[in-house]
């Protein structure tokens, strides 16, 4: 399978500014939160890139993609429709071809010397020729922030961290959840929620197709969730856990939290570690 597209989403309401908000990366350079994100789809092997913008943000997109070593895009969705609108929106840039995706209201930060999430998710799309969802155990109060998947651990691969999706539930309750979403050898209280990351086929595009239509008649908005879970149901469809941490940076504290988490796995740590030990002395 090769994977040449990616696609960003960053037209939701609320969220659609997040993208240009910048952090101090690892090596202690500011950087626009759209510049690590492009970045780390280039490093997965992404050749062109789409971002899905609102229709007031192209200025400030343009500016802040002027010097990304990719080809970048822009798409704009023309309301705000639901997130599988949002990625309805780039059909005729991805055409008939299998390519990442990850939301713009998330940032993946794992361990100094790990290759970044979007690639750990590519490789395994390669190595099993199929669509791939990012996927971190995740904490039973957390379920109603995520699309949550249930399944079965793949032992007869040996790989243990990859699951086969049997289906998909955007936000459950911790009842929808026990009822649907237990994986067996997961930790008690935790569920194998998404990452915001994603490998996806052509299929998923046509799926959204048919649900788009459906929610003109209805007026409706389109997720992306439930057309995940039809996926399932249609072909060869896996879970990854990504090592690494997703940080939603729509979160209360959600920025400071992906800051500190760069700034204590780079360089300038025992700085940082210094001025918070001070910062804590003195309240």
């Amino acid at each position: 399978m090769r994977i040449r597209k990616a696609v960003i989403t960053a037209a939701a309401p609320g969220q659609r500014d997040l993208p240009l908000q910048t952090l101090v990366d690892r090596d202690g350079v500011r950087k626009s939160i759209l510049a690590l994100q492009v970045a780390e789809m280039a490093a997965a092997g992404a050749e062109e890139v789409c971002i899905v913008i609102a229709p007031d943000a192209g200025d400030a997109y343009r500016t802040a993609a002027a010097d990304f070593s990719v080809q970048v895009r822009f798409v704009t969705q023309p309301e705000p429709r639901g997130y599988g609108h949002a990625l309805w929106c780039a059909r005729e840039f991805v055409a008939s071809e299998p390519f990442l995706h990850q939301v713009g209201d998330h940032i993946f930060i794992g361990p100094t010397g790990t290759p970044p999430a979007a690639a750990q998710i590519a490789e395994a799309a390669r190595e099993n020729e199929c669509a791939i969802s990012g996927v971190q155990p995740t904490r039973e109060n957390l379920l109603t922030s995520f699309g949550a998947i249930g399944g079965q651990r793949m032992r007869e691969t040996g790989a243990r961290d990859v699951y086969a999706i049997e289906c998909v539930a955007e936000k459950p309750t911790p009842t929808e959840a026990e009822q649907s979403l237990l994986i067996p050898g997961l930790r008690a209280g935790y569920y194998l929620c998404f990452m915001g990351a994603h490998v996806l086929t052509p299929v998923v595009m046509e799926a959204l197709d048919a649900a788009v239509r459906d929610a003109v008649l209805t007026g409706t908005k389109v997720g992306l969730s439930p057309v995940l879970d039809g996926l399932a149901q249609r072909e060869k469809y896996l879970a990854v856990a990504v090592t690494g941490r997703r940080y939603h940076l729509d979160a209360r504290y959600g920025l400071l939290q992906a800051q500190l988490a760069l700034a204590l796995s780079g360089e300038d740590r025992d700085m940082v570690l210094t001025e918070l030990v001070a910062l804590l002395a003195k309240q």
